[in-house]
């Protein structure tokens, strides 16, 4: 029996240590899974977040957007306005052009918003921003869209006043996307970084709508004005949510009679 014993013991014990080994590989195999299917449901989840991260930040910049344009209803309770969103962009570098249909578009640098005149929308009106900038005019309409020409293409033209000084001109836009305050008179002061606005000069603008501000200011004694290169106040290559002007305390001009 001793004998036995001493042979068979080895035997015994790699039988038990090769048993223990077996249920701690199957052990682990049920721990890895485990692991596993956890990663998954980790993994997934934060997936989960990440989407509703982009979902918040997108909801705070519509809210933020739409903030401005309540501030703006408010701060302008005189005026009509309704709101619209950009579906399509024109010309935002130079050279460029646009073919819609069988006709050329006339306008280098627009925007096609979801509002046209059975929403009330016509040609002439001015758009903006909910930040009080403006940014074009109603050029055309159909049934449900509308071309807003921006206000930096070059068919534009603006009557506008120095915000700080009242120093009048008029706005151009250029071919090159460029904006520039024309008709200054020699002797008045324009400084860099003034704010440009709209004036009620004809009485086709609110007075007060902002452009932008003046970037640099040139005069040649050749020349009978002076001309001011201005920095615009909206990226229009940004521009998502826009609101446009339906109505505005206007003078009625025809009331003017010439003797």
């Amino acid at each position: 029996e001793g004998l036995l014993s001493y042979l068979v013991g080895p035997l015994e014990r790699g039988i038990s240590s090769l048993s223990e080994r077996v249920g701690f590989a199957s052990g682990s195999r049920r721990d890895l899974q485990t692991l596993q299917e956890e990663l998954d449901a980790l993994r997934t989840a934060n997936e989960a977040l990440v989407l509703e991260n982009f979902r918040l930040r997108e909801y705070q910049a519509e809210n933020a957007e739409l903030r401005r344009q309540l501030d703006f209803r408010q701060d302008n309770p005189t005026l009509g306005l309704v709101g619209a969103d950009v579906v399509e962009r024109g010309c935002m570098t130079y050279p460029c052009g646009e073919v819609i249909g069988q006709d050329t578009n006339p306008y280098l640098r627009y925007l096609i918003i979801n509002l046209g005149s059975r929403d009330g929308v016509a040609v002439g009106m001015p758009v903006v921003t909910g930040g009080s900038a403006m940014i074009g005019r109603i050029a055309r309409t159909s049934p449900s869209l509308s071309y807003v020409q921006l206000i930096n293409d070059p068919a534009s033209r603006l009557a506008t006043m120095l915000q700080q000084s009242r120093v009048t001109g008029v706005v151009e836009g250029s071919e090159e996307g460029l904006m520039t305050m024309t008709d200054i008179l020699p002797d008045e002061v324009v400084t860099v970084g003034e704010t440009v606005v709209t004036s009620s000069l004809g009485g086709l603008l609110p007075r007060g709508l902002i452009l932008g501000q003046v970037d640099s200011v040139s005069y040649q004694e050749s020349e009978l004005f002076q001309t001011a290169t201005l920095r615009p106040a909206v990226d229009f290559r940004r521009l998502e949510t826009v609101l446009v002007i339906t109505e505005f305390p206007q003078p009625d001009l025809t009331e003017i009679t010439v003797p």
